[in-house]
């Protein structure tokens, strides 16, 4: 009997665990989406790795310095981003996030709008989930 309770407390204490993690890259997502609108040049330093390789769907691949760049600079100007059908998958430390994004634009003071897939890869360090990986491809 005692070890068949200590075996259900054990895959509680998993799932809650599993749940927590889950949660926490969550965050993570929201608080790039949020900076992603409003760039803060510390905050998203914090967030995002040094050797961050961030893909559009055009192709372009940028590193940390030039995706900061792009936000703060305006030259990527996101003025609303709405994800749907998110879907997070942890694996010890890294988590893999896949959903959709749809956004209002205005890169370069020109109007637009963008329906994107998009695949997060994110690295769990001391200071949390930061964002190491990011691909997007148009959705046709």
């Amino acid at each position: 009997m005692i070890k068949k309770l200590v075996l259900f407390c054990g895959l509680i204490f998993g799932a809650n665990a599993a749940f927590a993690q889950k949660e926490s890259v969550e965050n993570a997502v929201n608080l790039l989406t949020k900076l992603m609108i409003s760039p803060d040049s510390s905050a998203l330093d914090k967030l995002v790795l040094k050797n961050l390789s961030y893909g559009h769907s055009s192709g372009k691949v940028q590193t940390k310095e030039e995706f900061l760049h792009s936000l703060l600079s305006g030259e990527s100007d996101f003025l609303d981003i709405s994800l749907t059908d998110q879907r997070v998958v942890v694996q010890n430390n890294t988590a893999l996030v896949r959903h959709t994004l749809t956004a209002k634009t205005n890169d370069k003071n020109v109007p637009g709008n963008v329906k994107l897939y998009i695949l997060l890869i994110w690295s769990k360090e001391k200071a949390g989930w930061k964002l190491l990986g990011r691909q997007a491809v148009k959705v046709l």
